[in-house]
């Protein structure tokens, strides 16, 4: 072939695979035929948003520093067993902004491009990102910038569910919400969200979101069964009244709530800032309760974090829970909490006397 005709092709064949759908020869990779077959589904509220019951969260070890082969496998993994939600924010990377973002979209651009109308993809805008005081916050320049950096990063031409990452004291929530709101119209997200509003910062947001005609959806909070802070609050009963949903992050506390420290929890143990008052009665009585807490899990035929899991979703307000995990093992065994998420009135009263 001569090369402007090679180059004609090429040209060609690129604009027809922009323009198009991928057709499935264009792949390696091809999902599970079964991959609906072990992870219920919930709606965000009342909403048309529908989420697995566990999602993949990529907050840690999903950045440029870690290897995008050892990463994907485990993306994959998790889409093959009914994970199709994936949640990411800009500043995700383990210190290098952004890049947890690009390596999914890596990803969703080589492997899962023919699956994007399954797939649910979330990230935030909020937190850190570049200096400078538009580099952090949520004014409208962030937001607005926000979106349009990471679509790029994550090679896509919207989000399904885009955050405010944390509330912004400097800037009017009226501002804030407006710009969510013009995200949406713009065609960039078909879903709104809120993540670490407490139960005031929501209900100030909701009320504007419902006047706009906004798709709010979901409040994303710290919650395991030692910060219970969304039910003391109210808050769960604000997103039911509203018709939204919670997104948990953080359900086994860093691992906390795992076999793992049975024996003893090290000095080293770093906790996220939300759950600091976990050793308030100091960490023996944490151990105390692990072993309590595990002892009810077995006669469940459950590991600890699995009826962890499990425990969170009790309430259908929860739409989904958010792991983090670069192991296809502890994703196979997080996932099993799916099979066992009913709960006696008795082992629920046990599990509150414990946790006390």
């Amino acid at each position: 072939m001569a090369p402007a005709a090679a180059l004609f092709l090429c040209f060609w064949s690129a604009s027809c695979y922009r323009k198009g759908k991928p057709k499935e020869s264009d792949f390696m990779y091809h999902a599970d035929e079964n991959r609906y077959s072990a992870v219920p589904v919930r709606h965000a509220g009342k909403s048309g948003l529908m989420l697995p019951a566990i999602s993949l969260g990529l907050w840690r070890h999903f950045g440029s520093t870690d290897a995008l082969a050892a990463r994907r496998e485990v993306i994959l993994a998790a889409f093959d067993r009914g994970v199709f939600h994936f949640d990411v924010a800009n500043h995700y990377g383990d210190g290098d902004f952004g890049s947890s973002e690009s390596l999914l979209g890596q990803i969703l651009s080589r492997d899962l491009k023919l699956y994007r109308d399954e797939l649910v993809i979330s990230t935030k805008v909020g937190y850190e990102i570049h200096p400078g005081p538009y580099g952090t916050g949520t004014s409208r320049k962030a937001v607005l910038q926000g979106i349009d950096d990471s679509l790029q990063r994550l090679q896509l031409d919207y989000v399904d569910l885009f955050y405010a990452h944390r509330f912004d004291d400097t800037v009017d929530v009226a501002e804030t919400v407006r710009a969510l709101d013009d995200v949406v119209r713009q065609g960039k997200a078909l879903y709104i969200g809120v993540s670490n509003y407490d139960t005031p910062q929501a209900k100030r947001a909701i009320r504007m979101f419902q006047d706009l005609g906004t798709p709010f959806v979901v409040d994303q909070m710290s919650y395991n069964m030692f910060n219970r802070s969304v039910e003391t609050s109210g808050l769960l009963d604000v997103l039911r009244d509203a018709g939204a949903g919670l997104v948990a992050y953080g359900p086994l506390s860093e691992g906390l709530l795992s076999d793992r420290y049975l024996g003893g929890i090290p000095e080293t143990f770093k906790i996220h800032p939300t759950n600091q008052g976990t050793f308030a009665a100091g960490r023996a009585a944490v151990v105390t309760k692990l072993n309590a807490l595990n002892d009810l899990a077995q006669g469940r035929g459950q590991t600890l974090a699995q009826m962890a899991l499990a425990w969170l979703l009790r309430d259908p307000v929860v739409t989904s829970v958010i792991i983090g995990t670069t192991s296809v093992a502890h994703l196979e065994d997080n996932l099993k909490a799916c099979a066992h998420l009913d709960f006696t009135a008795d082992e629920l009263a046990q599990i509150d006397a414990i946790i006390k």
